[in-house]
């Protein structure tokens, strides 16, 4: 099981929207064998903030829908520490809750759909998948499909089973 912080900064998603994120990440990462007790956290929160976030550490000025910050990585010079009992901080992630409902709304699927793809999504990226190149894209698009059907949420507005 994955220790998952989630916080709606923006107090606009039920108890019932948050659980079933929550859900989808603790099978993602079933699903990806990712150590017992690694630790993520998830902020949902406004265009406004996440511009900011975007601008301070993308140079980006503009909204998007999901930011994931890792923590796993190395930097240059540093030692990974191994110790078995100490938990994995993978990282956070953090989604705009009006860019996901634009996105629903233009993809024509649920917003539960879309935050659940947003939330594998930026989970995919703390784990170290990217999409810069195509074979890059198809490999971790592939994988955000299968999770996502695995739980039972379908692309073309299909709910959950």
């Amino acid at each position: 099981m994955l220790e998952l912080d989630l916080m709606d900064e923006t107090n606009t998603l039920s108890e019932e929207t948050i659980a079933l994120v929550e859900k989808v990440l603790q099978s993602a990462g079933e699903q990806l064998d990712i150590k017992e007790g690694s630790e993520v956290s998830v902020t949902f929160v406004t265009n406004d903030v996440i511009q900011e976030i975007n601008k301070t550490y993308r140079k980006k000025d503009m909204p998007t829908d999901v930011i994931s910050f890792a923590m796993e990585e190395m930097g240059e010079g540093e030692m990974e520490i191994l110790d078995a009992d100490i938990p994995t901080m993978l990282g956070d992630i953090v989604i705009s809750v009006e860019r996901t409902i634009e996105q629903a709304e233009s993809y024509g699927h649920s917003f539960e759909r879309e935050l659940c793809f947003l939330a594998v999504h930026g989970f995919l990226h703390l784990l170290g998948y990217d999409h810069g190149t195509e074979e890059q894209e198809i490999e971790m698009f592939g994988l955000q499909e299968t999770i996502l059907q695995a739980f039972g949420l379908m692309r073309e507005g299909h709910e959950l089973s």
